[in-house]
């Protein structure tokens, strides 16, 4: 297996691994058994990872490098960052908003004692420097006069890195914080602004939406192409306050349509063309 073969091998495991974690999150379950049921599924595409490495030589440092640095923390951080949410979320007490966003307060500021134990790691990771890259991320490569993590004799050693758990525990800590911090502001009595925008509502069909979205993804519109369509529908949900379904489904049938099958976009071609022909007169 080449270069080429082998992140196009781990880039699809990504990309199937987020599709069913967004559709699981889009079921009618509490966020206890979704968090459950996506942990199996994490794990089975983590096991998948493992076994592509197997069946694979690095090609040089560099290569290594990119495997521990960005292709596997990302998946154990989306294992991290559940385990955390269904710990929270299974203990939390049955009580008032003020005590549920105390308990939400507490279990965000333990979140700073791993930042602050790993603020020279994190400072490193977040400017993007490299010059220890090989020291963190090259396996049998560990150096003592670095932090270590007092786990680190219980990795595989052919499956890990010095310091590729800690980049999954930055990026899990970081959407942990933006979960807990939405279910803190969720708790407090927001006071209404003069100033404040009047929320949009989108009141064309769904199914219209749902094409809109995804030929601005094919066309790689949002962060240069490289933005999931998970990504772009969240963001597109949580701005519009709409919930979109199973858009997978969706797209099926608007590809099964017998006659036109962007019925949408062709509109919006239309009725611009007869603006700027209007414009014009």
């Amino acid at each position: 297996m080449n270069v080429h073969n082998f992140r196009k091998k781990n880039d699809q495991l990504w990309k199937n691994l987020t599709t069913t974690v967004d559709q699981i999150n889009r079921s009618d379950s509490d966020i206890v058994s979704r968090s459950e049921e996506i942990l199996m599924e994490t794990d089975i595409a983590v096991r998948q990872l493992k076994d592509h490495l197997r069946q694979y030589q690095f090609s040089d440092w560099s290569d290594e490098i990119y495997f521990f640095k960005n292709t596997k923390p990302q998946f154990i951080a989306v294992y991290i960052y559940y385990s955390k949410i269904l710990a929270i979320e299974a203990s939390k007490p049955y009580a008032d908003p003020q005590i549920l966003q105390s308990y939400y307060e507490n279990e965000r500021s333990n979140l700073l004692y791993f930042y602050n134990e790993q603020r020279e790691f994190i400072s490193y990771y977040r400017r993007k420097s490299t010059y220890l890259d090989k020291k963190y991320f090259v396996r049998f490569k560990f150096d003592f006069k670095l932090k270590l993590s007092p786990e680190l004799y219980s990795y595989d050693e052919e499956f890990s890195t010095s310091h590729d758990h800690i980049v999954s525990q930055i990026l899990a800590n970081d959407l942990l914080d933006q979960y807990l911090s939405n279910k803190i502001n969720s708790t407090e009595i927001k006071e209404s602004s003069i100033l404040q925008i009047k929320n949009l509502e989108w009141t064309a069909p769904k199914v219209a939406l749902i094409e809109l979205l995804y030929a601005l993804h094919q066309t790689k519109c949002f962060n240069g192409g490289h933005s999931d369509l998970a990504e772009i529908f969240r963001w597109a949900e949580n701005s519009l306050s709409i919930n979109l379904g199973n858009y997978h489904k969706t797209i099926s049938e608007i590809r099964l349509r017998k006659t036109e099958r962007t019925k949408f976009l062709s509109l919006l071609q239309h009725n611009l063309d007869q603006y700027l022909n209007d414009l014009d007169i």
